[in-house]
């Protein structure tokens, strides 16, 4: 699937695959390489970019909507932690990453507002490990009372097909 199309507004991105944040000005044209997991995989300029599926509409698409509800005491919802951390998808095997086991904790400090996530990736070497972490950061910093995310990338123990769910196994043709 590639698709010429102009930015409908100023959107954000994250550089391919080092992750550094750019904006893409409205009124460029930019080609769309990947749609994997709501998420968008596109060429600009001469590189490639990853454009949330939150920020969709400045591509002509749909845009995905997060709605979390604060809480009554404002306090974070660590089950809103983990709704949130399923919405983030791999972007090579259309798999969301708490389905395929990469996300080992998550730990809420309720008087500073912070999300601590330790996370892995399916191989150590993995070139999309720091688009992987601005996308849980973005998306997890979307829960009401989140102000800080810190995700610290852990490869002990090393991710294995066994860490996922049966249904990720299905889905991958993993499962006998």
């Amino acid at each position: 699937m590639q698709k010429m199309v102009t930015t409908e507004r100023e959107c954000t991105a994250r550089l391919v695959p080092a992750g550094n944040i750019v904006k893409i000005p409205e009124g460029e044209f930019v080609n769309i390489t990947q749609d994997l997991g709501g998420n968008y995989t596109v060429t600009w300029r001469g590189n490639m970019y990853r454009i949330d599926g939150t920020d969709a509409d400045a591509i002509g698409r749909k845009p995905q909507v997060l709605n979390f509800s604060a809480t009554d005491d404002n306090t974070i919802d660590e089950k809103q932690v983990w709704e949130a951390l399923e919405t983030i998808f791999d972007p090579e095997i259309p798999i969301n990453l708490v389905s395929l086991g990469l996300i080992y904790n998550v730990a809420i400090e309720q008087s500073t507002n912070t999300v601590n996530i330790d996370m892995t990736l399916t191989a150590p070497g993995c070139g999309m490990g720091p688009v992987l972490v601005g996308d849980v950061e973005y998306r997890v910093g979307m829960v009401p009372n989140v102000d800080k995310v810190n995700v610290e990338l852990v490869f002990d123990p090393p991710w294995s097909r066994d860490m996922m769910s049966e249904e990720a196994q299905l889905e991958a043709g993993l499962f006998f």
